[in-house]
């Protein structure tokens, strides 16, 4: 059941929740590189694999190689929707801020942290990908700056390019690091192209998503796994990642169009895909709790 309280006043404030927009919309993947699959709930990626350098003869020439371009299949694995209704006599008596308002905060309050924490959590549950033998608590900005150095190196050596390579990380471990204001620890943050503050919040290695309907589960949105781990930054190099929404319907019914009842309905609805490439796992790297 809706719970609206009738204004006051003419011109109602809004008791608005404190919440970031999307911190991953930046990983979004050009829709155009990806192939139609043969199913409804998939795609197809085009992957290059060549042969490398053989010997030169003098006599015989070049040495014969082969090319090869196939699609990797892709499975969509984001599904999510809700559907509210406003009766239409307290969206008059709020001075229309009940409905007014509802989208935009929905989407702010509800969507775009679950949407970041899907992000996250999926890209951690990659087999292959980079990351900390064993999760620990960064304890100062030192122990950040060595972390992420660590992380880089690593990522060197899988000869990752350097650019395109974004920070994630929580405020606190950042501020840890930018409090030490040395040479070493500007030049390192001077590595990443894009440097992104996550809520700790949106930041863990596995989520539960909540389906709105089982008992206990009615909130729906998501929570932290049993599993999961707070993470501590994440690297991440932008063309190793599939992100990207296939069909989002936002759509309004009016009282005069609702054949159920006397309100506004506001449905949601949001299905995509994050992945990684198959070949660039060495692009993600996490670095976690323990």
């Amino acid at each position: 059941m809706n719970t609206i309280e009738l204004s006051k006043n003419y011109i109602p404030l809004l008791d608005e929740v404190y919440k970031n927009a999307s911190v991953t919309t930046e990983l979004d993947t050009d829709e155009s590189v990806a192939k139609a699959g043969d199913k409804a709930n998939e795609i197809k990626i085009p992957k290059i694999e060549m042969d490398g350098l053989g010997d030169y003869s003098r006599n015989g020439g070049y040495t014969n190689g082969d090319v090869s371009l196939t699609y990797e299949t892709v499975k969509f694995n984001y599904d999510r929707g809700r559907k509210f209704t406003v009766d239409y006599i307290d969206n008059e008596e709020t001075a229309e801020v009940a409905f007014g308002r509802l989208g935009a905060e929905f989407e702010r309050t509800k969507v775009a942290p679950e949407a970041d924490a899907f992000t996250f959590a999926t890209l951690c549950g990659k087999a292959g990908i980079s990351k900390v033998a064993a999760g620990s608590t960064l304890a100062d900005g030192t122990a950040v700056m060595n972390a992420i150095k660590v992380a880089l190196d690593k990522m060197d050596d899988d000869e990752v390019p350097a650019e395109d390579r974004y920070l994630y990380i929580t405020p606190s471990n950042l501020s840890a690091m930018q409090a030490l204001d040395t040479t070493k620890s500007r030049e390192l943050l001077l590595n990443f192209t894009l440097i992104k503050k996550v809520p700790q919040a949106r930041f863990y290695t596995a989520i539960d998503m909540q389906d709105g309907k089982t008992t206990g589960q009615e909130k729906g949105g998501y929570k932290k796994a049993t599993n999961g781990k707070e993470i501590n930054f994440m690297i991440i190099h932008k063309p190793a990642v599939l992100k990207f929404n296939k069909h989002i319907a936002s759509n309004i019914i009016t009282p005069e169009a609702n054949q159920t009842s006397d309100g506004y309905i506001q449905k949601y609805r949001k299905y995509g895909l994050v992945d990684v490439y198959a070949n660039k796992v060495a692009g993600i790297y996490l670095h976690h709790k323990a």
